[in-house]
């Protein structure tokens, strides 16, 4: 790749499971850089170790990012080359560093790519969903009304949305992607890619539910959810809903607006009323 170029923030892509993923552009960054920003240095130890690189560690997580930004920036400008990884996969992808990120690119300085893993990406080559247009919405909220909220807007998506989830959360959030998007949605919920438990389940939403519900072993490990887009009939029937929706709603509170447009539609309620609620907060 050439010689590491002085005052540059790599932005460095790491393995999601499998130590066999890294490149040899990334192997070559980390080995020839001034120190590692890492959200967490042990980890990130670990992965050097493994691969017989010795270099500095920075931690860099999202509780100082903010402050530690403007030094690392300095670092930047006085000359060193500096790279950034996250504890697997692709920084800033549902991770910390886009504030350094953006200081650095406020401050003139060079921030260069080394692409490689990244979980979101890897399941959708290989969910058999279609990748033309896709939506990734990264974690949802933990808290349950709030994550119920976001689902309702996204109910009338037309492109094919991604999700991360973790093992604590999965059973409870599949339930209510089943409340929001209908049981017979089709989705793919993949685990542990790249690692010795990989599993890719395909069905309806419903399925996928009842499934993580009678097997303890797929509520394990790290999720990746990817859910179909609303069809062209189905896109159809939300356009004309909330059409609907909003003459109704100038004369009806929001529930019982929302509740007839749905009815004469077709559309998901929610999805009328998630809108709106969205939609009013801002």
């Amino acid at each position: 790749m050439g010689a590491i170029r002085a005052g540059t923030l790599y932005v460095v892509a790491t393995p999601i499971g499998n130590l066999g993923d890294i490149t040899q552009r990334a192997l070559e960054v980390l080995r020839g850089v001034d120190a590692v920003c890492a959200e967490d240095t042990r980890h990130s130890r670990q992965l050097l170790a493994h691969y017989g690189i010795e270099r500095p560690l920075v931690a860099l997580h999202e509780h100082n990012e903010a402050e530690l930004a403007e030094r690392v920036v300095a670092r930047l400008q006085a000359g060193e080359a500096l790279a950034l990884v996250s504890d697997a996969g692709t920084p800033l992808v549902s991770d910390p560093g886009f504030r350094l990120v953006r200081a650095a690119r406020a401050a003139g300085v060079a921030v260069s790519p080394i692409p490689g893993a990244c979980a979101a990406i890897a399941a959708l080559s290989v969910a058999g969903l279609p990748s033309d247009r896709f939506c990734f919405e990264g974690f949802l909220p933990a808290k349950a009304a709030a994550r119920r909220e976001r689902l309702a807007r996204l109910a009338g998506e037309p492109r094919t949305l991604v999700f991360y989830e973790s093992a604590h959360r999965i059973e409870e959030s599949l339930a209510d992607f089943v409340a929001a998007f209908g049981g017979e949605r089709r989705a793919v919920l993949a685990r542990e890619l790249t690692k010795l438990f990989e599993t890719m389940l395909d069905g309806s939403l419903q399925s996928l539910l009842e499934r993580v519900q009678h097997d303890a072993n797929q509520r394990k490990g790290e999720f990746v959810l990817l859910v179909e887009g609303i069809g062209e009939d189905a896109d159809a029937r939300l356009i004309e809903g909330r059409r609907l929706y909003a003459k109704l709603a100038e004369h009806l509170p929001p529930s019982q607006a929302a509740r007839l447009a749905a009815d004469i539609s077709g559309a998901p309620r929610k999805a009328l009323y998630g809108r709106d609620a969205a939609d009013g907060n801002r």
